[in-house]
């Protein structure tokens, strides 16, 4: 496949695909006898792959270890394959989850108790908002 078909399928531009090429994280394609590039079909499975793992909040190092790993078809228990990075990165989310969780409540806070100014929330040690603490 040309680099516009793979990339349409895909769903990215062409700048995604070359970028993920340079990455490491597609194989670099064969050539035509013009130099053009010409992919396998299955460089659309792994760039959607690649996509689906970022929308899942892996970076693109992770997602190239983890593709990497599949390539060598490391047997059980050797490595770090998708369930331990999965784990990690679940717990990760939730950790994120947790101090969005008490910033919301904070936020919560400072509207309920009718915060409108900065420099005057900043001042009161009553404000619910973290503004004395983290001007000490």
């Amino acid at each position: 496949m040309r680099p516009a078909e793979v990339a349409a399928a895909a769903g990215v531009n062409l700048q995604t695909l070359r970028y993920y090429e340079r990455r490491g994280l597609l194989d670099e394609p064969v050539r035509s006898l013009g130099g053009h590039r010409l992919y396998p079909t299955e460089a659309v499975t792994t760039l959607r792959v690649i996509k689906a793992a970022q929308r899942l909040g892996f970076t693109l190092a992770e997602i190239s270890e983890l593709l990497d790993a599949a390539r060598h078809r490391h047997a059980v228990g050797e490595g770090a394959g998708l369930q331990a990075r999965a784990r990690e990165k679940l717990a990760d989310v939730e950790a994120k989850i947790a101090d969005l969780t008490v910033i919301a409540e904070r936020l919560r806070a400072g509207i309920a108790a009718g915060c409108d100014d900065l420099e005057t929330c900043a001042g009161n040690p009553d404000c619910p908002l973290p503004f004395s603490e983290i001007a000490q």
